[in-house]
């Protein structure tokens, strides 16, 4: 398994948050944002972070200014990610696949995602689409956040063909009735349930609450049940996911996913490598004083994974 090396923290150079966001900016691109600015202690331009309102009407912004993405809108209840944080996983993930094409990028619709779990708010599509034109396939469990997400399609026209939907129904079941018999990806990408149960997302709440000396009023960053938690939690997610897997390892070069907790990979590399898995990869990543990291894996030998590049990927970034 390969690692890089720790780095202080601090987002991917390619990342378009950099600093401070410019709230009055902003306002000017997305007026209903500005009901939710105000001073903050130092003097500076902000919103309140642990508003869901506010924070929805900032995403809504941030994606119409950086991305030309409008009318994005989730349910009160959903999970509202932060888009900088997620933009990064979009940018380590053209790393990853620079790292299999000589340090080019590849992009263009050529590229085929797989997004599981998508959500209501479809970030990962929508910022791998704009960023590098790669198309998506966006799965979920819930009808409702793909029926929202479809409307945030709808809303962007040039997206009609781009991304995709699928409704996985199957609860257990990751790639089995979402890949179809012979279809390719290039990639898949995921951000799993934390969780293990509601009783313990309750109890991570009530702690940041406290934390803020605020009165509990839900998790700031929103999120279903199939959103938040899930048997065993993030670890045991991975851990199917990974079983899950090998019998799709000819039709996808490169499986990703978000993982939060470093305890959460203790166990993955040996079992990925007892699946088959060629190349076991963990990529850092920081978001100020937040730490993560993307998981990625691949069952292709070289010359599998020479014979991908020169069927399905561009030589040059567009």
């Amino acid at each position: 398994m390969s690692r890089r090396p720790s780095k202080p923290p601090a987002l991917h150079p390619r990342n378009r948050y950099q600093g401070r966001y410019d709230f009055s900016l902003l306002a000017r691109k997305c007026p209903p944002l500005k009901a939710f600015i105000r001073e903050g202690k130092d003097g500076q331009t902000t919103i309140d972070f642990t508003d869901p309102a506010a924070l929805r009407c900032l995403n809504g912004a941030l994606l119409q200014h950086w991305y030309q993405i409008t009318g994005w809108q989730i349910p009160d209840d959903a999970l509202c990610p932060p888009i900088p944080g997620r933009a990064d996983l979009i940018h380590h993930l053209a790393d990853l696949l620079a790292s299999s094409h000589d340090g080019v990028i590849p992009s263009g619709e050529q590229l085929r995602g797989l997004d599981v779990g998508t959500g209501a708010n479809l970030i990962y599509p929508l910022i791998g689409n704009a960023e590098y034109g790669w198309q998506f396939v966006g799965s979920d469990i819930d009808a409702e956040a793909l029926a929202n997400a479809e409307q945030i399609l709808t809303a962007n026209p040039r997206l009609q063909g781009q991304i995709t939907l699928r409704l996985q129904s199957d609860a257990k079941s990751i790639f089995d009735g979402i890949i179809d018999t012979g279809e390719q990806f290039d990639f898949t990408l995921c951000n799993p349930p934390f969780y293990a149960s509601a009783g313990q997302a309750q109890q991570a709440n009530e702690r940041k609450w406290r934390g803020l000396d605020k009165t509990p009023s839900g998790r700031n960053f929103g999120g279903r049940a199939n959103e938040l938690y899930c048997d065993d939690g993030e670890a045991g997610f991975l851990q199917r996911m990974a079983a899950q897997s090998k019998t799709f390892a000819q039709q996808v070069f490169w499986f990703t996913s978000l993982v939060a907790s470093a305890d959460s990979l203790k166990t993955l590399p040996e079992q990925l490598r007892a699946l088959g898995a060629t190349d076991v990869r963990v990529i850092d990543m920081s978001q100020g004083n937040k730490r993560s990291r993307l998981l990625a894996w691949t069952y292709l030998d070289k010359k599998q994974r020479r014979a991908w590049r020169r069927a399905r990927w561009p030589a040059t970034r567009i």
